[in-house]
């Protein structure tokens, strides 16, 4: 190197170490250059150089043919090398322009490490002739390399109950860099227990050292983190940090302390044995046996209940041990004593609460206050019939009870305002008569999950009141009582029923004479209490036919109801009235005639008719001829139903003049009655037959007169006795116009009762057949005149037309009553 450029890295030198505080290595560093300085001046030259580390591949160290004195053309032919002897060819020369340059990556720290300066001698040989001299570069040191710890970590154990001041050396850092670039300096965290100072130990470089400056508290703070920092003197600077952990150690100064003030717990009042309900923590900042913890129970309970829970003395954990019961109890108050395993044990009380949960598993209960068990079918609606309480030992939704009745019954429940208490009520008016009694199951049911349900039967008996009348089984009555009946004797009965029960259903029958007719009621009498009629003489169907009255049907009940009814009676007719022979009568009463009739007469001639009448009515009136008594067979015959006696044939000379016939005049009744009659009939000649029947006819029509009145009015009332009676029995049945019947029972030409009737058309005419009730074998053939009544029709009459009746050969005829042509109003 040649002295300019070593004066010129002197002078360099100079401006940066009068900055530095190392000012010794400096004058070293000067004492070295001059000696260069003086050596350089020999053949053999001394080339020094200087070069940062790290410096890139290629990078120029300097010209040695330049720093040499030699021309570098002149030295391209004499062979320019480098020899490192043992060392790296860190530097390599170019031959064409003999500069040195950098061949590899140079690292100060792995060359030379602390020593400074770091210098790699070179020898540089030239051939031709053979020259070596020496090259000496200079590695200048650059700030590559942070400080680095050993550990990135770094534990220290202190007692927590150290004293204030204590001093902690901690591990050093290292820096394989020097001068400004080695470790400058220390930095501790931010902390509030401990503090740094750093002590310069020269070659051994700069000690961290902790200093106590709080008490430690291992149960506040068991560990301390901290973070050192040493940093160099570079630019930029580089620093490395370790992590100092300071374990506090224990001692017993703490008791055992619970994580939490109160526990509390909900279990189901049916949870099974064994069933966990909690952990109680009890924490003791100690550690070691001194932050061990047992647990134990300090309490029993004064329910007798002295194992309900089990406790584990090591984890704490609280099961259920015995049953449970809400009902009994709800809250359990346990202390639980936590203590540590220490020399002089600590301890703590832990309070646990254990809550017990109502399940659905009570009933509700119905309890009866009072109860009426008898109401009156009269009680209005809302009439209480019974207060009950329901309950239910569980609680919340579950005691909560809802309670029902069977829809179809006139009751109905009012609840009171706090739902505790029911009224049962009537919603309605109870008939005793539909219903006497009810059996009310009352049905209370909880809302838990599942509900639970209670039933209670309450028996209640309907009691009757009056408010039903006596009801007759018929209305009105119909009765038919025979005539002739018996005094004092029970005719019929009537039946009243009244639905109530006791004395509002015992009726007493009474006849209504205020508004019956007094003349039959008179003689009537009822039994009060079975509703027989009695009547107190016979009836006479002749005098009365009919008759009504009224019958009362009182109750016991208060007030008493009754009812009414009418009875209709019907008297039956018996045969109880002999035949009255009406024709022939004698003028001292008797029933004899004498008829005269000519002995010329032809067979077939009427004789006479005899006439008879009878009160009865039916086959009781309906009345048969037979000749009882007759003195010849041969000559005279009578009709059975008309009482007609005709000639069976002609008189001859040896016929006698007088004939005796006596006629038996019979009832059809079950026992027949009869009457009889006696005709004499006397046979004249001719012209004394026409002389005396003169004389007869005038003294007979002054007779028949008188008897023709008699005869009408009988037969007239018999008439309307009759058709009333026809009425009543058979007028739903019959379908027939009554319009004729009547119209010819008022004729005054009829003299009695039609028996039997046929009526016909024919024609613009209607014809009736009336005569008494055929036997077999009698027979009137319609078209003929026998016993036919001709009417014109209706309708011609009305227009003008006079009703024609023709009697020829006619006979009109009543049951009893027998006509013929020699009456006067035949």
């Amino acid at each position: 190197m040649s002295r300019p450029h070593l004066l010129k890295l002197f002078l360099a030198g100079f401006r940066e170490n009068m900055a530095s505080e190392n000012k010794i290595v400096w004058v070293s560093k000067m004492i070295y250059l001059m000696c260069l300085l003086f050596i350089s001046g020999r053949n053999a030259a001394q080339i020094n150089y200087s070069i940062q580390e790290e410096s890139k591949t290629g990078v120029i160290v300097g010209n040695i043919a330049k720093d040499l004195g030699f021309e570098p053309i002149l030295l391209e032919n004499r062979n320019l090398r480098i020899v490192a002897g043992t060392k790296q060819e860190l530097f390599r020369v170019n031959h064409k322009d003999c500069a040195l340059f950098v061949n590899q990556r140079i690292d100060r720290e792995e060359l030379c490490a602390k020593t400074n300066p770091c210098l790699i001698h070179l020898k540089a040989v030239i051939e031709n002739p053979l020259e070596m001299h020496q090259v000496s570069v200079d590695i200048i040191d650059v700030n590559d390399n942070p400080p680095s710890f050993l550990d990135e970590n770094y534990k220290l154990e202190i007692l927590e109950s150290a004293m204030i001041g204590a001093r902690f050396q901690l591990e050093t850092a290292h820096d394989p860099d020097i001068g400004t670039n080695n470790l400058q300096s220390y930095k501790l965290s931010q902390n509030l227990y401990f503090r740094l100072e750093t002590e310069d130990m020269g070659d051994e470089g700069k000690i961290p050292v902790l200093i106590l400056q709080k008490p430690l508290d291992r149960e506040k703070s068991a560990r301390h983190d901290l973070i050192l920092t040493a940093t160099d003197g570079g630019k930029p600077q580089k620093s490395a940090t370790v992590n100092i952990t300071i374990i506090v150690s224990d001692v017993n100064d703490n008791t055992p302390v619970c994580d939490k003030q109160k526990y509390t717990v909900t279990v189901k009042e049916n949870a099974p044995e064994g069933t966990f309900l909690l952990r109680v923590n009890a924490s003791d900042l100690d550690e070691g046996l001194n932050g061990d913890i047992e647990y134990s129970l300090r309490n029993k309970f004064r329910n007798g209940a002295s194992e309900v829970f089990d406790l584990d003395s090591l984890t704490g954990e609280l099961k259920i041990k015995g049953g449970l019961n809400f009902e009994e109890r709800q809250v359990y108050e346990l202390k639980i004593l936590a203590a540590d395993k220490g020399a002089v044990s600590l301890s703590t009380q832990c309070n646990v609460f254990v809550n017990v949960e109502d399940v659905n598993d009570n009933r509700p209960e119905i309890d009866v206050t009072s109860v009426s068990s008898h109401i009156p079918e009269d009680a209005p609606p809302g009439t209480v019939v019974a207060l009950m309480g329901v309950t239910d030992l569980d609680s919340g939704i579950n005691g909560k009870i809802v309670c029902s009745l069977p829809k179809d019954i006139p009751f109905d429940l009012k609840p009171s305002p706090d739902g505790n208490f029911y009224s049962l009520v009537t919603k309605e008016y109870i008939d005793k008569e539909s219903k006497s009694s009810y059996d009310i199951t009352l049905t209370a049911k909880d809302l838990g999950t599942p509900s639970l349900t209670s039933t209670r039967s309450i028996h209640v008996d309907v009691t009757d009141v009056n408010d039903n009348t006596p009801t007759f089984a018929q209305s009105p009555y119909t009765f038919y009582v025979v005539e002739n009946n018996k005094p004092g004797i029970a005719v019929f009965s009537l039946s009243a029923v009244d639905i109530d029960e006791g004395e509002n259903a015992r009726v007493s029958y009474s006849i209504d004479r205020m508004n019956s007719d007094q003349t039959m009621t008179s003689f009537l009498s009822i039994n009060e209490a079975n509703g027989a009629v009695y009547s107190l003489k016979s009836f006479d169907f002749e005098t009365t036919k009919k008759f009504q009255f009224h019958v009362l049907a009182t109750d016991s009940g208060s007030p008493s109801l009754s009812s009414n009814v009418t009875v209709n009676v019907f008297i039956l007719d018996q045969n109880d009235n002999v035949p009255v022979i009406l024709y022939p009568v004698s003028a001292n009463g008797s029933a004899e005639g004498v008829e005269e009739i000519p002995r010329n007469v032809n067979a077939g001639h009427l004789v006479t008719k005899v006439r008879a009448y009878d009160a009865d009515i039916g086959y009781n009136g309906w009345l048969l001829f037979s000749l009882q008594e007759v003195s010849d067979h041969s000559l005279f015959g009578l009709d059975r139903y008309t009482g007609q006696i005709r000639t069976l044939r002609s008189f001859t000379e040896t016929d006698e003049a007088q004939h005796k016939l006596v006629i038996l005049v019979k009832d059809n009744g079950n026992v027949s009655l009869s009457a009889t009659a006696t005709v004499i009939v006397k046979v004249v000649e001719p012209k004394e037959a026409f002389a005396s029947s003169d004389v007869k006819n005038t003294v007979k029509d002054v007779e028949e007169n008188n008897v023709t009145v008699y005869l009408i009015i009988t037969l007239g009332s018999v008439s309307v006795l009759f058709v009333i009676s026809i009425i009543v029995l058979i007028v739903m049945q019959c379908s027939k116009s009554t319009d004729y019947s009547s119209k010819y029972l008022q004729d005054t030409n009829y003299d009695g009762t039609l028996c039997h009737s046929i009526q016909y058309r024919s024609g613009d005419k209607r014809y009736m057949l009336v005569g008494p009730r055929m036997s077999i074998g009698s027979t009137i053939v319609p078209g003929s005149n026998g016993n036919t009544l001709v009417i014109p029709d209706r309708r011609r009459r009305d227009s003008g037309e006079v009703l024609e009746v023709n009697y020829e050969d006619q006979e009109l005829t009543s049951p009893g009553v027998s006509l013929s042509k020699s009456c006067p109003w035949c």
